[in-house]
């Protein structure tokens, strides 16, 4: 992913003022159209009351440049009351001039003056203008920065995470994937549930509002060029016809499902799935692990909660670790992972960790493992 990101390189700052200066009748279609369903994540608004405030500061800034203008070449003016212009006449012309009054008392006579009311100030009335009619400017601003952001964000997206459903499941694996070092940028939330798609905004990410079993949906949230994609809806049959789609539109992504019942998990890997994980049945294993040792239930909860006492995380193996054994490092080894394939603890503990070689670890939130 930090490979294919480079959003300053030439070639995509020339494709962004391409979108901004020309788009086919199709790229425009399609900007359209997902814009309608993409949310991207929500920036901070300025009160209105602020908002209103600078405005006015503004103006009374461009006022305040203008009068002096008009003052310093004071000599180039003709006042038709008594021939000359002061400091009050000065500010008088320019608010007048500057609101596009225009009553003629106060004219420019020198070439001077009126080459300064050409280039200088004419520009001053129109940037007066602008301030005075901002709110309207700023909806349309507003609606084509919200155009390049999403063709800026569906040109730049790469190896990202689709996670569709944003409910309890989804919003815990967003919770630990950002706690594991995730950018949320890299995360894309598709949901039915406009409510849904509304939270995950307002959590920064980029939503997808839309049925997750039709393609079109899934193009929308660039699935085809994901890396990771985490099926989580509410419904098991849903999650088969999710999974099913989106198997067909990327070969090489790892899919990972969260069903309810143990008994869809066979017709999931057909689907698909790269990794089942069945709800209910994990709830009741935690259930049967309280009742039977609190304590160690307590511990698993830990493990599997980041950020609450102890994390169990993946890392790769430091520089220092290399050629020891996994009990001579820093913190506690469950496994080492070495060319995709798991080393647990009863055939991995006597072996010489290799560069490359992943670690699966117990440690304390914020410590680095090779002390």
């Amino acid at each position: 992913m930090k490979g294919d990101e480079q959003p300053h390189s030439p070639q995509k700052r020339a494709a962004l003022l391409r979108a901004l200066w020309y788009r086919s009748r199709k790229e425009a279609r399609d900007d359209a159209e997902a814009g309608r369903a993409i949310t991207m994540p929500t920036e901070t608004v300025v009160p209105p009351l602020q908002q209103v405030i600078k405005r006015l500061v503004m103006a009374l800034v461009v006022l305040v440049v203008t009068i002096v203008l008009v003052y310093f070449d004071r000599e180039g003016y003709n006042d038709n009351s008594d021939g000359s212009v002061d400091l009050v006449d000065a500010a008088y012309y320019a608010t007048v001039t500057l609101s596009t009054t225009g009553y003629g008392d106060i004219t420019p006579v020198s070439d001077a003056a009126r080459l300064t009311n050409i280039f200088v100030i004419t520009p001053l009335r129109v940037l007066f203008l602008i301030i005075l009619v901002g709110t309207t400017l700023e909806v349309l601003t507003e609606r084509t920065r919200q155009q390049v952001r999403i063709h800026r964000w569906r040109t730049r997206t790469r190896d990202h995470i689709v996670l569709i459903g944003y409910g309890t499941k989804g919003r815990h694996a967003v919770q630990t994937l950002v706690g594991q070092g995730i950018d949320k940028s890299r995360i894309v939330v598709v949901d039915a549930q406009h409510k849904a798609v509304t939270a995950a905004g307002d959590d920064g990410l980029v939503a997808i509002n839309g049925d997750a079993t039709l393609s079109e949906t899934l193009l929308k949230a660039e699935l085809q060029r994901a890396s990771q994609v985490i099926v989580a809806p509410q419904r098991d049959e849903t999650a088969t016809l999710i999974t099913l789609t989106a198997r067909q539109l990327n070969r090489r992504a790892t899919i990972v499902v969260a069903v309810r019942e143990d008994e869809n998990v066979p017709l999931l890997k057909q689907s698909g799935a790269d990794t089942v994980v069945t709800s209910s049945s994990s709830a009741g294993r935690l259930l049967g692990t309280f009742m039977a040792s609190p304590p160690a239930a307590r511990a698993l909860e830990d493990l599997m909660t980041l950020g609450s006492g102890l994390d169990l995380i993946e890392r790769t193996v430091t520089p220092e670790e290399i050629g020891r054994t996994p009990r001579e490092c820093g913190d506690l080894v469950l496994a080492v992972i070495r060319d995709r394939k798991r080393l647990d603890y009863a055939t991995g503990w006597h072996t010489q960790l290799q560069p490359g070689d992943h670690l699966i670890t117990v440690s304390r939130p914020g410590m680095d493992g090779a002390e």
